[in-house]
């Protein structure tokens, strides 16, 4: 008797527990439509940008409700946007991150930087890319002692093949990244490689371009930057730290918020044409966009971030069966152009300013990985 009962009660609990393991499944399942509907990526209200919706401008409404379905469940994303057709199409801000929140976006700096470079070649501060960098730094003559840094170009410094070190790689030039630049480090840092050989990330060949662009402009970096670059797309800068000699940081330390940082890569989406007006040359953006180095990131991101190339400081990344352009900053900060789908996204996360090795490398995968899957699942146009 007490074994049929037993049996009874089994069968009583199965359809309980059979309940319970669908509801947890349910729970799991990111892609599901039931869930993803009630995801809001609705852009806010206000601002100067012109918002539509993914259906208006011919994107699946789904892919965009999964993006930010994931997003959700990324520990320091901060903003994240896309942008189409030149319309805010979806809006989010995670874990703090606000809508007028002006943070550090990190090495995305370096992408403006090379604007920068280029409007001041249009305007005639510069005369070319293969002006050497030595020209510029006269006073430093006597001291290079290699002779290949009279080799150096600006050309080399834009595509990160000047033959300097990446900070990271050693403790005292770690020391030296995150205590401040001085230029005569041209000079006191050794070279690793020749000139115009194999990409070789370096903060300081960026920083460089700042100080180059600034002098033969006869004025600070941010007062040209603004009258040139960002007041003419709108955007409004916070800070911008300087290094120890008072020059404005060529490799970092922007801060903006993240409206403001779709309005940069619209510029560059539009071959440097914003509201009417060439404020970058188009060529110049063309130039910027190209590939000069491939594999230049050894460390692996994800199965939807590969076959890493380097241009003039943006980076060219494959997801899936796109390929797109990147300003990338640590932390996993990104401007990120489809071109094929008339795309900006852009991401904001906490800069990680000061941490680094395998957890920050962590966060920032992530970032990278949610818009790199993001363009991987739409469909070839």
């Amino acid at each position: 008797m007490n074994r049929i009962h037993a049996k009874r009660h089994r069968w009583f609990f199965l359809p309980f527990i059979s309940m319970v393991l669908l509801l947890l499944i349910l729970a799991g399942c990111g892609s599901c439509k039931w869930n993803l509907d009630l995801v809001d990526y609705t852009p806010l209200s206000g601002g100067d940008w012109t918002v539509s919706t993914p259906e208006e401008q011919g994107l699946d409404p789904m892919l965009v409700a999964e993006l930010y379905f994931n997003a959700a469940k990324v520990e320091t994303l901060q903003a994240l946007l896309v942008i189409k057709n030149g319309y805010l199409i979806a809006e989010a801000y995670f874990n703090g991150g606000a809508i007028d929140q002006k943070t550090r976006i990190q090495s995305v700096t370096k992408s403006y930087t090379s604007a920068l470079v280029g409007i001041a070649l249009d305007q005639g501060h510069l005369s070319s890319v293969d002006q050497t960098m030595t020209e510029f730094f006269p006073e430093f003559a006597a001291e290079i002692t290699d002779p290949r840094k009279n080799q150096i170009t600006i050309g080399h410094l834009l595509q990160m093949r000047a033959g300097y070190p990446w900070e990271e790689s050693t403790a005292e030039l770690f020391e030296i990244l995150y205590g401040g630049f001085r230029t005569r480090y041209l000079v006191d840092i050794p070279l690793i490689r020749d000139p115009g050989s194999k990409m070789e990330y370096s903060n300081f060949s960026a920083h460089l371009l700042g100080v180059i662009v600034a002098g033969e402009a006869g004025t600070d970096l941010r007062t040209f930057a603004e009258a040139n670059l960002f007041s003419p797309i709108t955007a409004v800068l916070g800070d911008w730290i300087t290094d120890l000699e008072g020059n404005y940081n060529g490799h970092g330390d922007l801060h903006f918020n993240a409206r403001d940082m779709a309005k940069f890569g619209l510029l560059y989406l539009n071959d440097g044409l914003y509201d009417g007006t060439q404020v970058v040359p188009a060529d110049w953006v063309e130039a910027s966009l190209k590939r000069y180095s491939e594999d230049a990131w050894e460390y692996r991101v994800g199965r939807n971030f590969t076959d890493i190339g380097y241009g003039y400081q943006w980076w060219s990344v494959r997801a899936g069966d796109h390929r797109y352009n990147l300003a990338w900053g640590h932390g996993g900060q990104q401007i990120a152009l489809l071109d094929e789908h008339s795309m900006v996204v852009v991401v904001k996360a906490d800069p990680l300013f000061g941490q680094h090795g395998d957890r920050a490398w962590r966060y920032e995968k992530a970032n990278l990985n949610l818009v790199g899957d993001f363009f991987a699942s739409l469909p070839s146009e």
